[in-house]
């Protein structure tokens, strides 16, 4: 194990950590007792204390429990935006020893079937907006049950942030068999039986996409859960009871439900959630709350401290600002550091470790750097294809091993034994992401190994977005490639052959693309060509294109 970052190791800390051997639920369970009367939770104005948060928790997973048949180790659906109702349904899914499952609320029917299927979810819990996307699977599908949540149920009577009318939007009388509202759940009033998960059960498994096209589940147990959670709030100096944490990255990704959901939590902080970026109410939620830690992705940082309404906030409450999913640019981060002298802190990490395995030391933040691997982690650059570990400076793939790694891909041993290698009796998580380390263990990112577009933050895997616009009356073949954003970074791109015959303009297909798949999905480029270039074997060169596309 190289220990070279070691030199550069926050002051005070040791190497090494032990996260408590109880089930995440646990954390709130010990908050909502130290803390009972202090705000959990900030929802436009409105807010939560630990105790209503917690008996609301109880309330939710009684029902789960009773009236929908959930047991122990069972798989359920989550899915909306951040919210109140999403932090309540995630403890409350563990409360009734069951395992959540994270879902993108961009996602449309089709790809929402899979989710189902490929899970085994019998229960979903949903926001009102888009319930009707998962609705034609209640009953067709293995899913069962539906608990529909209206996000105004949690809005205060009065305030002057800027709320979306899809968030104000009153409860709808919902009339469909196996469908309940969120508060007919909460109204029964139900309680939960003794709490039975520990460290080895299931406890969240978030889904990522692969070559093949189809997401796989990330099974994790409550202890790799639990070790993210703690390591992340030891490593911050921001990370106090009285703390602040400001959650615009979604919950449903690793990043935003680790760091600025179940963080704060096991801490006793307040979260002031937004449902959806806005930057003025941001600012607004900063300036009211005292707002201390903020982790966000770079192209929320620039359209904040773009906003020519910025110096009306007041945001000297800030203590950290942090990130990851994509490089900060040197520029802003430097604008972000001459406005509050706070320097960006990046980090690294995938579904399969439940958020960061890497981030930068607080007195030693490298600007477009991964940072040094955290407590108890063991990560290395190697050679792909012979697995030797190269020295200071070479790009090879970066692998780790540490107790936030996944177990394994759902109900696949093919692909969960392809994803990892032993090396001196440990077993490595593959990334498939190529860097580099530097001289004072530091990692940098370089390219990916594996072929992936990263719009925003959001990861896109072109064969999904492939398989899906095959669908098109008009496509014969189509290669998807990533094309260079101002704004995204990259952005997703559809090289398309078309069918003899066939008549189809860019803006008909895009617009296609975008009732069939999630918004950050569809391709914002398209392109027709005559063929597409192939290996002799017949397959399609996507990286000829790639390279073609990234030469202009």
């Amino acid at each position: 194990m190289n220990t070279t970052h070691y030199r550069h190791w926050p002051t005070g800390l040791p190497h090494h950590l032990t996260a408590p051997a109880t089930s995440l639920y646990v954390n709130l369970e010990i908050s909502a007792r130290r803390y009972p009367d202090k705000t959990a939770i900030i929802f436009y104005d409105a807010t939560l204390t630990y105790r209503e948060f917690h008996a609301q928790v109880e309330a939710l997973a009684g029902y789960l429990q009773q009236e929908c048949g959930v047991a122990r180790g069972d798989r359920v659906l989550l899915n909306m935006q951040n919210s109140p109702q999403f932090i309540i349904s995630y403890y409350a899914i563990l409360r009734a020893d069951a395992m959540v499952v994270p879902v993108n609320p961009m996602l449309m029917t089709d790809e929402l079937r899979h989710y189902v299927d490929d899970s085994g979810a019998k229960v979903a819990i949903v926001s009102q907006e888009i319930f009707s996307r998962l609705a034609p699977l209640v009953g067709s599908t293995g899913l069962s049950r539906a608990i529909v949540a209206a996000y105004s149920d949690y809005l205060p009577q009065h305030t002057e942030l800027t709320v979306p009318d899809w968030v104000r939007a009153p409860r709808a009388d919902i009339a469909t068999p196996g469908v309940v509202s969120w508060k007919a759940a909460m109204d029964a009033g139900i309680a939960p039986q003794a709490h039975l998960a520990g460290p080895e059960d299931l406890a969240v498994m978030p889904y990522t996409s692969g070559t093949t096209g189809k997401p796989k589940g990330c099974i994790h147990l409550h202890r790799s859960v639990m070790f993210s959670t703690v390591s992340s709030n030891a490593w911050s100096v921001a990370s106090v009871p009285d703390s602040v944490s400001l959650a615009v990255l979604p919950f449903f990704h690793v990043t935003g439900m680790q760091v600025s959901m179940n963080a704060p939590i096991f801490n006793g902080g307040a979260i002031a959630v937004l449902p959806r970026w806005d930057r003025d109410v941001a600012g607004q939620l900063i300036t009211r709350y005292g707002v201390t830690a903020w982790t966000s992705i770079p192209t929320m940082m620039i359209d904040f401290l773009s906003n020519p309404r910025l110096g009306e906030y007041d945001i000297s409450s800030l203590r950290r600002v942090s990130g990851g999913g994509a490089a900060m640019p040197a520029a802003i981060a430097q604008k972000l550091f001459d406005l509050t002298g706070l320097q960006y802190m990046e980090g690294y990490g995938l579904s399969e470790t439940i958020a960061a395995t890497h981030t930068n030391p607080p007195q030693m933040l490298k600007q477009q750097c991964l940072g040094i691997p955290l407590f108890n982690v063991d990560s290395r650059v190697v050679d792909p294809a012979t697995m030797a570990t190269l020295p200071p400076g070479e790009v090879g793939e970066i692998i780790m091993n540490g107790p936030q790694v996944f177990e394994g891909y759902w109900q696949d041993p093919q692909k969960t034994a392809e994803a990892f290698v032993e090396i001196d009796g440990k077993r490595f998580f593959r990334t498939g992401d190529l860097g580099y380390m530097d001289e004072d263990g530091f990692f940098f990112f370089t390219d990916r190994l594996k072929r992936m577009i990263n719009a925003s933050g959001f990861k896109v895997w072109p064969a999904e977005v492939e398989a899906m616009m095959y669908q098109h009356p008009a496509v014969q073949e189509c290669c998807i490639i990533a094309a260079r954003d101002a704004y995204r970074g990259e952005t997703v791109k559809a090289v398309i052959v078309k069918k003899p015959g066939a008549d189809a303009s860019p803006e008909d297909v895009m617009q296609w693309a975008h009732a069939k798949m999630a918004a950050y999905k569809v391709p914002k480029q398209v392109e027709f060509v005559d063929a597409l270039p192939k290996s002799a074997t017949g397959k399609v060169m996507w990286r000829t294109l790639q390279e073609k596309e990234m030469a202009k």
